[in-house]
């Protein structure tokens, strides 16, 4: 059987960030293989949980290894998977510096979510933008380059003295979709504080500068389709269906207007679904034509902090 893997974004590297695209991940565990799926604009989900949520084990060069205890998730959660699961994973990752020894060059940059939502973070320089799609962010800066440690540390110093935090909640990323300026004062924002990031006092000497460059990410979300009401939905359960069109995917959230009948649903609601929910399930066809996800009205949480902000392995 497949189980959804959650949340993918197709591109990066060198590649243009125009040709980026939201996807789900597949796994199959009985035949050891993989697939994705596209979520475009317009794009019908129509789906229900099926069984029981489990936990996806680890990730390792690529290739998924199962989880030994088949651990049975919580629908609601964000998280993929179990304590042990997720503890082995850590043992080898950027993010809790148990990947000191990684060789690859490192990339610093500056992310936009918002008006007065910035934050200074780390990715590999291979994966090129990726980390900034799969983040949500609308817009990003380089910062500069080098290697991981000098990168960690620029992180760290930067971040201190700009006075501004390594991660934001999903909450406040939401929230500030729905408040956002015209283009040229996200890039006016980022460039004053690419500016102040570059004094000489600041910067390390072992990280190479980059110049400023703004890249924005309207056209790869498709942030002009997100109207400015928008209900949440909440986790799933089994049996839990969801039908609706897909309006936008932004990192891990997938926009949809939902589906529904007469006198019954929600119908013609766009709500915002975490897509990370998802992944442990195994997703079949939806019976109805309705939504029976619970929703509920968006949460406002502006400035506070996420977990799971810095680089990780991938």
């Amino acid at each position: 059987m497949w189980r959804c893997t959650g949340p993918r974004w197709s591109g990066g590297g060198p590649e243009p960030e125009g040709r980026f695209g939201q996807r789900l991940g597949w796994y199959c565990a009985e035949r050891g293989a993989e697939r994705t799926s596209l979520l475009p604009a317009g794009k019908t989900l129509a789906f229900a949980a099926q069984g029981e949520r489990r936990c996806l084990g680890v990730r390792r060069a690529g290739r998924w290894i199962v989880c030994p205890y088949d651990a049975v998730l919580d629908g609601a959660s964000a998280k993929d998977q179990c304590a042990r699961c997720a503890q082995l994973d850590r043992s080898r990752s950027v993010a809790a510096d148990t990947m000191a020894d990684d060789p690859r060059p490192y990339g610093v940059y500056l992310a936009y979510f918002g008006p007065g939502l910035l934050k200074v973070g780390i990715t590999a320089a291979e994966r090129g933008a990726a980390r900034l799609v799969e983040q949500g962010a609308v817009a990003y800066a380089w910062l500069g380059r080098g290697p991981l440690m000098a990168a960690r540390r620029a992180e760290a110093v930067l971040g201190s003295a700009l006075a501004v935090p390594d991660r934001f909640t999903k909450s406040a990323k939401r929230a500030a979709r729905g408040a956002l300026p015209p283009v040229a004062g996200r890039v006016a924002e980022l460039a004053r504080l690419h500016a102040r990031a570059r004094d000489p006092e600041l910067w390390p000497e072992t990280l190479e500068p980059v110049e400023f460059a703004c890249t924005d990410h309207t056209e790869v979300f498709g942030l002009d389709r997100i109207p400015g009401e928008v209900v949440e939905l909440g986790g799933m359960t089994a049996g839990a269906e969801v039908v609706g069109e897909v309006l936008a995917g932004v990192g891990a959230d997938v926009y949809l207007r939902l589906a529904g009948e007469r006198g019954r649903g929600v119908g013609g609601v766009v709500a915002v679904m975490d897509a990370r929910v998802l992944s442990g399930w195994v997703l079949g066809a939806a019976g109805g034509r309705v939504t029976t996800v619970p929703v509920r009205a968006a949460v406002a949480g502006v400035g506070e902090r996420e977990g799971g902000g810095q680089e990780g392995l991938f």
